[in-house]
């Protein structure tokens, strides 16, 4: 690249970089324009920086204001990966963080407020919290109903009912939350009624994908009939 030292000013004017206004640099911002007008997509003010077409940075770049995403953060090919992502004001995800094709990854996320729409996440993990959540899965099944004895029966068994279904994705270890639509319109004997109180759900998980749950009438009195309804469960991995 020549230097301006050895042309003159009418051979060399066009390569030097000026705002589009006479006045220089203000609040607001000016595009940046060669020596015949000749616009860039960059603009420049005393208090801000656009660029209008690509942006690229070779070295770390560090966002210690509020960083947006106005749509999406994409990667036209391959993976988007980024190791840590920090900002000390809000980050915000319009519509998705994604990659076009590949994966979109973030090592660590550090924010202080942080609206994403919808993630796909290795672990979370809460300040403060001394584990990490690595996945949520949830299943139903369909109930056909129950009629269980009181706790006191001698038959054994005849105050329970139990069975499995498919929570896909939960393995052993994994906490597990459940209920059943139609326990709380149980009934019981000679019109004695056995509340949804007092019917006790447990929920664990059996196998691979497989939870169990066991409904048990813990009324001393009363039989109680559990009509048709959804059994659901929510199994939740909590790493240290």
């Amino acid at each position: 690249m020549p230097t301006l030292g050895t042309q003159t000013i009418s051979s060399s004017y066009a390569q030097i970089l000026k705002t589009f206004t006479t006045g220089g640099l203000d609040g607001s911002l000016q595009v940046v324009t060669d020596g015949d007008d000749t616009s860039s997509a960059l603009s420049l003010s005393t208090t801000g920086v656009k660029s209008t077409g690509s942006f690229a940075v070779d070295g770390a770049s560090i966002l210690t204001g509020a960083v947006t995403f106005g749509s999406s953060l994409t990667a036209s090919t391959g993976t988007a990966t980024i190791g840590t992502l920090f900002a000390s004001g809000p980050a915000t995800f319009g519509t998705s963080f994604t990659a076009s094709t590949g994966t979109a990854t973030i090592g660590t996320e550090s924010v202080n407020v942080s609206t994403i729409a919808s993630a796909t996440f290795g672990t979370a993990r809460i300040t403060g919290s001394t584990g990490g959540v690595t996945a949520f899965n949830y299943g139903t099944a369909a109930f056909t109903g129950a009629t269980l004895q009181d706790l006191d029966s001698i038959t054994s068994g005849s105050n329970i009912t139990t069975g499995t279904f498919t929570v896909s994705g939960a393995a052993i270890g994994d906490i597990v939350f459940g209920g059943l639509t139609s326990l709380s319109s149980s009934s019981g004997t000679a019109g004695v009624p056995a509340a949804g109180a007092r019917m006790m759900s447990q929920f664990r998980v059996e196998g691979a994908n497989v939870v169990r749950y066991t409904i048990l009438n813990t009324d001393t009195i009363s039989h109680g009939t559990i009509p048709a309804g959804t059994i659901y469960a929510t199994a939740i991995r909590v790493v240290a």
